[in-house]
Formats: C-alpha cells, structure tokens, sequence
C-alpha cells in the first residue's frame, strides 16, 4: 500500500473516484507485470527471470525503449523488437 501512495497517490491529481479506480487499476497492472522488484535477480512477479548478458558487445548494441504511463508518471523499459 505504501509503494502505491508514494508511486502514484503522492505525484497524481486525481479528479474523481472513476479517475482513482481508473489510476490504481492502471498501477496494479504496472506493478504486478512490468515494475521489477527487489527479489532474485530483479524478477518480475509474473515473469521467469531474465536471461544475463554475458557478451560486452551486446551490451553496446542495446536498443531500450521508454514508454510512459498514468501521463508520465510511470515509465516502463523494454528491448525495442
């Protein structure tokens, strides 16, 4: 609950209680899907762990794409395809 507040509640100006539900709804799915968290090797909830990059090469050649969310307030990262 506190992650919810100091992520969303706290920087969002919510209108009404349609716009909340709208919004924690929107976090939920954030949070539970995408958000890493502090746990082994940063995994997702959902999600298997990440394969590591081993080759420095790779690294170099990463193309990461930002996407925004709840009007920039929460932003997901993700390999461009």
């Amino acid at each position: 609950m506190q992650t919810c507040r100091r992520e969303l509640l706290d920087r969002a100006l919510i209108g009404n209680q349609r716009h909340l539900c709208q919004a924690l709804r929107e976090f939920e799915r954030f949070y539970n899907s995408h958000r890493p968290h502090q746990g082994i090797a940063n995994a997702r909830p959902l999600h298997a762990w990440p394969r590591a990059i081993t080759d420095p090469g790779q690294i170099a050649r990463l193309d990461i794409r930002r996407r925004e969310r709840l009007g920039e307030i929460l932003h997901e990262y993700e390999y461009a395809a």
